[in-house]
């Protein structure tokens, strides 16, 4: 794709005739359209009638939001220590619950950022990235979003059928180590509108040690400070309706020794602990936390581990266990002006989350490849839906194949800041990420026809899988940094071509070789 971005950036600054009449005349879009494509589009009316009854068919109560979604998000937030993550982690995101999940965020701190290792991070995904996609696509999870700053990596991933839904994608970071210059500290956020609501998400990794509470509730309020998104609704991390905040806090267990401390988490009373942990002192103090909720820490210390155990650390620093992983969550403040009556009030009410509620709030002691343990907190968000209908409605024309090229048809369904940059793309059911499609058109440069209903565009053959299979379209939108349509999926059929060099049996979908031929 880095190819025909830079070959479309270089065409944009070629005068528009040029492009238009081809440098010697020949291989325009105009002529490949007459020339290639007009004789499919008559045997392929078809389909296009039925893409056209799907966007002149859709629901009558679209945008107009009334009715309640129950949604279940499942967050984890783990310093892995520089390790390599394990070969399950099935129990990490409880993939056997019962209660099905529809959102996953994960935060680490402390993956490995050797130069080296960074550079090549930035190219593919990391191992951390790999371990949790190849797990979660063959569940049906998409991820979405994902940023890393340096060993912090934030990752979100969804089911598939809330992707078109998940909008107005912004990430963003700050630096808080070596005075601000180094990010091995820090925080790390993302922002997304889902079905209408503003939520952030904010992976944090706060300074250590015993001594530093008050410079950790600092770096915290500097990075609410100075983290900024281009919404004009939500500049700010606190003006998001929704705030996560989670990660490595390395908020400590105050005063206690050693012997204490011990004794209280061996024989499960935890609650003796409680008065002396850092954050909950530190949140009777500064108004600005006392708006964030927590869930009991009814679980042990997550840190410090010897690896690969559950003994607590004995080497000679004999660090002193404490709730250093932690899971937090904002609901923003309703406070209309006094002036307000008591119906608009109520209309306030409809606009807004209507609850969110903590299932589960637990540490996972059965991974033991860093010195912390991870956290898990589940939740259910109940919120009005304020959107119900995907922006752009995507599907293939007729039948798909590598014999010929085949064409995408799609509609807008809402109105939205579209861009020459925006594209479809063809993705095999189960795909990963947005990244993990096979093949992609632009949707203005590769355009064919349109009028007021439906669009068309073209895909050339050489890009389409010569074995088939079954795929999904889905339409990317460069503004909003996420997928706003995704057809249904549809069976891709082998070429000729693979049955003539032998990739597939002889005989299958009623073609062999002779046919071929």
């Amino acid at each position: 794709m880095l190819a025909h971005i830079i070959e479309k950036v270089l065409n944009e600054e070629v005068e528009t005739s040029a492009i238009k009449e081809g440098v010697d005349g020949q291989n325009t879009p105009e002529r490949y359209y007459s020339e290639h494509l007009r004789p499919h589009l008559t045997a392929w009316t078809h389909r296009s009638a039925f893409c056209l009854r799907m966007q002149t068919g859709r629901s009558s109560s679209q945008g107009e939001g009334d009715s309640t979604g129950n949604f279940r998000l499942h967050m984890v937030t783990w310093n892995v220590g520089t390790a390599e993550p394990p070969s399950d982690v099935t129990s990490l995101l409880q993939l056997d619950s019962q209660d099905a999940v529809d959102l996953y965020v994960i935060g680490l701190q402390e993956v490995t950022a050797t130069p080296l290792r960074f550079i090549s991070d930035l190219a593919y995904d990391d191992s951390w990235s790999h371990a949790f996609m190849a797990t979660l696509a063959p569940m049906g999870y998409v991820k979405v979003s994902s940023i890393r700053m340096q060993g912090l990596l934030l990752l979100l991933f969804s089911k598939l059928a809330h992707v078109p839904f998940i909008r107005d994608i912004q990430t963003t970071y700050t630096r808080t180590g070596i005075f601000g210059y180094w990010g091995n500290k820090g925080a790390v956020s993302v922002r997304l509108s889902f079905y209408g609501h503003m939520l952030c998400f904010l992976n944090c990794h706060l300074a250590a040690h015993m001594q530093y509470a008050t410079q950790r509730v600092d770096e915290f309020e500097y990075i609410l400070d100075t983290q900024d998104f281009h919404m004009h609704n939500t500049p700010h991390v606190l003006d998001h309706r929704v705030v996560f905040w989670f990660g490595d806090l390395n908020f400590r267990i105050a005063d206690h020794g050693m012997h204490f401390l011990r004794s209280a988490i061996n024989s499960n009373r935890l609650n003796l602990l409680w008065d002396r942990d850092q954050l909950t002192m530190m949140k009777k103090k500064e108004a600005f936390l006392q708006e964030f909720e927590e869930g009991p820490l009814s679980f042990k210390p997550t840190y410090k581990f010897d690896r690969g155990t559950e003994n607590y650390d004995t080497s000679g620093k004999k660090r002193k266990p404490a709730w250093t992983d932690r899971i937090l969550w904002r609901v923003k403040p309703q406070a209309p002006p006094p002036e307000q009556s008591e119906t608009k009030l109520q209309d306030q009410g409809h606009d807004s989350l209507l609850k969110v509620s903590q299932d589960t709030y637990t540490c996972d002691m059965n991974y033991g490849v860093s010195d912390h343990k991870p956290v898990i907190a589940t939740f259910r968000l109940e919120l009005q839906k304020k959107c119900e209908t995907p922006l752009v409605r995507v599907c293939a024309e007729e039948e798909w194949s590598a014999d010929r090229d085949v064409i995408v048809a799609y509609s807008i369904l809402e109105p939205f800041p579209s861009s020459t940059w925006d594209w479809i793309g063809l993705y095999k059911v189960g795909f990963k990420s947005a990244k993990d499609y096979v093949t992609y058109t632009w949707v203005k440069d590769d355009e064919i026809s349109s009028s007021d209903e439906l669009i068309k565009v073209y895909m050339s053959k050489e890009e389409i899988p010569l074995l088939g299979g079954e795929y999904i379209l889905c339409y990317y939108s460069s503004n909003m940094q996420s997928i706003v349509g995704i057809s249904d999926p549809f069976q891709v059929q082998e070429s000729k071509a693979a049955i003539e060099q032998g990739l597939v049996p002889e005989n299958i979908n009623g073609l062999d070789k002779f046919t071929a031929n």
